[in-house]
């Protein structure tokens, strides 16, 4: 049954920086793709240990000024001093930008946790308050429905939101799930905790299942067997570029369908299941003409 217009979500990307030529192209190609989307929001990727904050610059920048788009810049704390950090913070208020998703960061290449820099950021938390302190930003951050390696208890993902929204955060974005129940009883577990602010699910469209069960691997992700099972049979029979389209719907239906308004989709720079999915939610390039208008 097609979702009333009344109940359509909001809806963000989430691009990386390219790192080459080849990947550039991607970029642009994507971005051009999903643009008469009309997203409420994308945001750009910062590699681990800051490795592509030149280039995450660089892009933010392009896009804003190419595309019109709302664009968030990915900041963390890794491998830099306050200063440093703020003055990159800094150099997105004086080209426009004014949305930071503010991250601790992975741990540099080779290195197994993340250490603080002795001079820099301790923390999200710690970054989140500099950057509202500024009162140039709004602040997204990430929330982690499942537990984050580092956490190091139950509850503690979730007494860590609720410091980075009393530190001024004003929305967060999860790191991906596949069952829309992971997400509720998060949800719930953040009201509980007299969280206000606005959680975002983030939507890994899956363009490669072998990919997506690495990722998920590394962030802690739960696989569902049924899941598994299914999308290696869809592999086996040809038809996995579909189950893809019909799984990730779904999940986004059903989130839907339990309240959540809005939509932040992981794109890969690969624009064309993201788009197909929201297509087959109802969002098209001419209901975004006409929202703006």
């Amino acid at each position: 049954m097609p979702i009333p217009r009344s109940s359509l979500p909001r809806i963000s990307f989430e691009f990386f920086p390219p790192q080459g030529i080849d990947a550039s192209f991607r970029l642009w190609e994507t971005v051009q793709a999903l643009a008469p989307m009309r997203p409420e929001f994308v945001s750009v990727t910062y590699g681990a240990g800051g490795t592509t904050r030149k280039l995450t610059h660089e892009a933010v920048v392009a896009i804003k000024r190419n595309y019109g788009l709302k664009v968030a810049a990915h900041l963390t704390c890794v491998d830099a001093t306050r200063s440093e950090t703020l003055d990159i913070a800094n150099a997105y208020a004086e080209a426009g930008i004014t949305e930071i998703v503010a991250l601790r960061g992975d741990a540099p290449k080779g290195a197994q946790r993340f250490t603080a820099h002795p001079d820099g950021f301790a923390s999200s938390v710690d970054l989140v308050a500099a950057l509202a302190a500024t009162g140039k930003f709004s602040v997204r951050v990430g929330a982690y429905p499942e537990p984050h390696p580092d956490a190091g208890h139950a509850g503690a993902d979730i007494e860590h939101l609720k410091r980075k929204f009393d530190a001024g955060a004003t929305s967060a974005l999860t790191q991906f799930f596949f069952d829309p129940d992971t997400f509720f009883r998060f949800r719930d577990a953040a009201d509980k905790a007299g969280i206000t602010g606005k959680i975002i699910p983030g939507i890994l469209p899956v363009q490669s299942w072998v990919g997506a069960k690495r990722f998920a691997a590394r962030c802690g992700t739960k696989v569902p067997a049924r899941l598994d099972e299914a999308f290696t049979r869809a592999a086996r029979d040809g038809r996995e570029a579909l189950y893809s389209l019909a799984q990730c719907t779904s999940l986004c239906e059903r989130l839907i369908a339990g309240g959540v308004e809005d939509l932040h989709f992981y794109t890969l720079n690969r624009p064309d299941l993201t788009r197909d999915v929201v297509r087959a939610l109802g969002i098209t390039p001419e209901l975004a003409l006409e929202k703006v208008a």
